[in-house]
């Protein structure tokens, strides 16, 4: 028995059952604190470890059919700015998403800039992607065929819908991931491409 004022003393056990009982409780509490701090994070704006960097060297050959040449990392050094868009003939979003970049393709002001559209189909057959494009219309003035999906690794592609804003040096300025909307085509793109035309 202890004196009194004198906590008494606990068991080397007791001790190592309450740490153990309270290890969960301290994961727990992490994961519920980092869960929170990610909610209202725009999932679009994905970080990329290509921004600010040079395109990657990449040669993607034509989409045979399509009368438009495929492109590299040296056609993107041309001097004008460029959007990559990511697509594929069997992507739901990629067909929502294709009614702005027709838009932004007739776009007199960026085309008045200088500014094109650059299509990279991502593990797609080529007469499928080319049905796509003949249905929906072409937007791009360049397609590459990624067949394998091994450019879009080295572009640091997480699914497609995706779009790039590469600079006139070749430099990437900006990733936008998921399909564009009109909403976000004003209030992301849009101004990532007048940051990239200064």
């Amino acid at each position: 028995m202890s004196a009194p004022g004198v906590p008494p003393r606990t068991s080397p056990g007791r001790a190592r059952r309450l740490l153990l009982a309270l290890v969960p409780l301290a994961c727990f509490l992490a994961l519920a604190g980092l869960f929170l701090t990610r909610l209202g994070v725009d999932s679009s704006r994905v970080p990329s470890a290509l921004v600010g960097r040079p395109a990657p060297a990449v040669a993607l050959p034509p989409l045979e059919g399509a009368g438009l040449p495929g492109f590299s990392d040296g056609d993107l050094k041309a001097g004008r700015v460029t959007l990559v868009n990511v697509f594929a003939s069997w992507c739901g979003p990629c067909r929502d998403e294709h009614p702005v970049l027709m838009a932004l393709a007739a776009d007199e002001g960026l085309r008045a800039k200088g500014v094109r559209l650059a299509g990279l189909a991502y593990k797609d057959e080529p007469a499928n992607a080319l049905r796509f494009l003949r249905e929906l219309g072409t937007p791009y003035g360049m397609i590459g065929m990624d067949r394998a999906g091994r450019g879009a690794i080295e572009w640091g592609v997480y699914g497609v819908p995706e779009t790039f804003v590469v600079r006139g040096d070749g430099t990437i300025a900006y990733k936008f991931v998921g399909p564009l909307s009109e909403a976000t085509l004003r209030s992301a793109l849009i101004p990532e491409i007048e940051k990239a035309l200064r």
